[in-house]
């Protein structure tokens, strides 16, 4: 830099902006012209915003159909969107959208692990009474009227009913029943409906990570670029991820 110019910045006087006079100093602080530009361009581009909704109100064709109507009310002068049963629950939303694929598939085998442990303590003896069974007997002809089903199972006419926990005659003579009263049934009966609860409870919440688990899976493999694009066979639900027909890929 030559020693002109040097000279020149040296003398070159230093512009401050002008601060807002004490007088108005309770006004906040005093507007510039680029404060002022930003204010009138909002306000012009609201402007020409609300002159092309007019526009587009008097344009309008009052016989035209679209869908909006017939999927949104207006009830009690507020307008309100229909709700529609929407692909995602809310809770499979908040999971897709805060977590990733390897936290749901941990959560996952949480409690599948958890349902198997309750499972192995209870047994389930309750659920295999409920579960329709057959149990076929061949006898000799002649023998359909005389066949005693007790006699055959070797056990008591009374848990002929039962599909577990059904002891021989021989076995009866040998056990020993506990003195329980009837305050101890009831209370052993509620703490086991708690525990088929929780894993009611357990299988739901089970299920629904698996769904999501699935729909997470789906996105990723939508989201190669390297394959085709797949098509869609059925639309998901809440309760079941989306299915997709692949494109076959011969490999070398």
């Amino acid at each position: 830099m030559s020693s002109w110019k040097k000279a020149a910045k040296a003398n070159q006087k230093t512009h401050r902006e002008r601060h807002q006079p004490e007088a108005r100093k309770h006004l906040g602080l005093l507007e510039k012209k680029k404060d002022y530009k930003k204010r009138a361009d909002d306000y012009h581009e609201k402007g020409q915003t609300l002159k092309l909704l007019r526009k587009r109100t008097l344009d309008k064709n009052p016989d035209e159909f679209y869908y909006h109507m017939i999927n949104s009310r207006v009830k009690e002068g507020v307008h309100h969107e229909l709700q529609k049963e929407g692909e995602h629950s809310s809770e499979q939303v908040k999971l897709m959208q805060t977590q990733d694929i390897k936290y749901i598939n941990m959560k996952r085998t949480i409690e599948s692990r958890r349902i198997n442990r309750l499972q192995s303590q209870l047994h389930m003896t309750d659920v295999a009474e409920a579960t329709p069974n057959t149990h076929t007997f061949f006898v000799d002809e002649g023998e359909e009227n005389g066949f005693d089903l007790a006699k055959r199972l070797d056990t008591h006419p009374a848990l002929i009913g039962r599909k577990s926990n059904r002891p021989r005659l021989s076995d009866l003579d040998k056990i020993t029943l506990p003195d329980l009263d009837e305050e101890t049934v009831k209370e052993m009966k509620k703490k086991k409906e708690k525990v088929y609860k929780e894993i009611a409870k357990r299988i739901q919440r089970e299920t629904e990570l698996t769904v999501v688990q699935q729909k997470m899976e789906l996105k990723r493999h939508l989201q190669d670029t390297s394959v085709l694009k797949p098509k869609k066979i059925k639309k998901g639900s809440a309760k079941a991820a989306p299915v997709y027909k692949f494109h076959y890929i011969r490999k070398k």
